[in-house]
């Protein structure tokens, strides 16, 4: 397997991690009044990892026996992660248009202990489709032929770097307590908590841009 593929697949899961709603996640847990916290937060983590491990697995041996079934399989694949990108910015450049009011993420009143490990699978899976970034990973994985052992460790380093903003969440809640406590609370005012959105029509039109780009990129990559 190539330095050039594994860095390439390391910058997607990169990008994949930047995802508001299961960070927003850790930090309420952290705040919340669990008599632990920090189990609970690590604990969502570890659903979070279960769940875009079992996603991309899921992705790489479908795809790799449709690849065996369909020409093109991978083309499509390809094409259809660049598409699902461009809609998904398109969206963003579309509501950016007229001002409106982020919902806010928080916490079933049925979280403990016991379930924040499902409930970091459920967060997280809600917002896989999303997820772009590993389709265009699971495609390149089974364009280099990468044999099957090699690439579940692959996604299971994938999964790792899309936690590694909870990691560190969780390491510094255990380490700081409630030292870190007022930047938990920053960090979920600016990510997770309900927000106005004023209409910005300079941002709305560069994602529309970007949308395009990716579109057009989709059927000529």
């Amino acid at each position: 397997m190539s330095a050039v593929l594994l860095t390439g697949i390391a910058g997607l899961a990169l990008l994949d991690a930047l995802n508001p709603a299961t960070i927003a996640g850790v930090a309420l847990l952290l705040l919340s009044p669990l008599r632990r916290p920090v189990t609970a937060a690590a604990l969502f983590a570890l659903g979070a990892f279960t769940a875009v491990l079992g996603l991309g697995i899921a992705l790489f041996f479908g795809a790799d026996v449709a690849a065996g079934a369909i020409d093109d399989a991978m083309t499509w694949l390809r094409r259809a992660a660049l598409l699902l990108g461009a809609v998904t910015l398109a969206t963003a450049g579309v509501r950016r248009f007229r001002a409106r009011t982020r919902a806010a993420v928080v916490l079933p009143g049925w979280v403990s202990i016991r379930t924040a490990v499902p409930l970091g699978v459920l967060l997280t899976g809600a917002d896989l489709p999303n997820a772009f970034p590993y389709f265009l990973a699971v495609e390149r994985l089974i364009s280099a032929g990468v044999p099957a052992g090699q690439a579940v460790l692959v996604l299971a380093g994938y999964a790792v770097i899309y936690c590694l903003p909870c990691i560190v969440l969780v390491v510094a809640g255990a380490a700081l307590r409630d030292r870190v406590r007022p930047r938990l609370d920053r960090l979920y005012a600016r990510l997770g908590a309900e927000k106005a959105l004023p209409a910005n029509s300079a941002i709305a039109l560069l994602l529309l841009v970007l949308a395009a780009g990716i579109a057009v990129l989709a059927f000529l990559w």
